[in-house]
């Protein structure tokens, strides 16, 4: 399963584009979304300097067939409403590669997170394009299971050593109390820690974004 991060540049003559770059500070995030036949419904919670004007505007938008405030606090309403662009529904929909919520939208741009397979990743990118959204790579990895990074027994080491406070400053617990803790050599103990620890900061490092940009999705995928 691969996991990819896009950034995703709205057309202009849909709603949520319009509004956001109309109130470049204020972040939409959507909460929840389902798409029908030919609209979709969704959660979103606003943040701005004044959200009840962004959503008055919102509500007053003939993309918005229906609205209504769920929650508001100081600086911050969450509406449920019902759209005719659901575009970023409608692409995932087609491409049977849900998006991961919350998404977060500002000035114009989605950033949504997916994870599939590749060629579900390409298709959504198909039909991203098919849809007139723009996109760029934020990145691009293999999501393995905490049980295929780690093997069993560097697992039980470390975490025993989490437990024990091996790593807390000032160490609760020495190495050798550890061993002694595991009923395992001391030397044994050290490589094992140290293997888990070089595979978890590897990916540790891995999953910060990159320096560069990212190649077209199509070419990370290898289509």
């Amino acid at each position: 399963m691969a996991h990819a991060t896009l950034a995703v540049t709205l057309p202009e003559h849909v709603w949520i584009a319009q509004l956001s770059r109309a109130n470049p500070e204020a972040t939409f995030r959507v909460l929840a979304g389902v798409p029908g036949e030919e609209s979709g419904f969704a959660l979103v919670r606003i943040t701005a300097e004044d959200p009840e004007a962004v959503v008055e505007s919102m509500a007053e938008h003939e993309q918005i067939t229906e609205l209504t405030p769920a929650q508001v606090s100081e600086g911050e309403v969450t509406v449920h409403f019902e759209t005719t662009a659901p575009l970023l529904l409608f692409s995932s929909q087609e491409s049977g590669l849900p998006i991961e919520l919350p998404i977060d939208i500002r000035d114009g741009e989605a950033e949504i997170d997916v994870t599939g397979s590749r060629e579900r990743l390409s298709e959504l990118a198909d039909q991203l394009t098919a849809f007139g959204l723009q996109y760029r790579v934020e990145h691009v990895r293999e999501r393995l299971h905490e049980s295929q990074l780690l093997s069993g027994r560097q697992r039980e080491v470390i975490l025993a050593a989490v437990e024990e406070g091996y790593y807390d400053t000032p160490r609760r617990c020495t190495l050798t109390e550890l061993a002694d803790r595991l009923d395992i050599a001391k030397s044994t103990c050290s490589e094992t820690l140290h293997r888990a620890e070089e595979t978890v900061i590897k990916r540790f490092v891995e999953e910060l974004p990159a320096a560069e940009s990212e190649p077209p999705i199509e070419a990370t995928l290898g289509q």
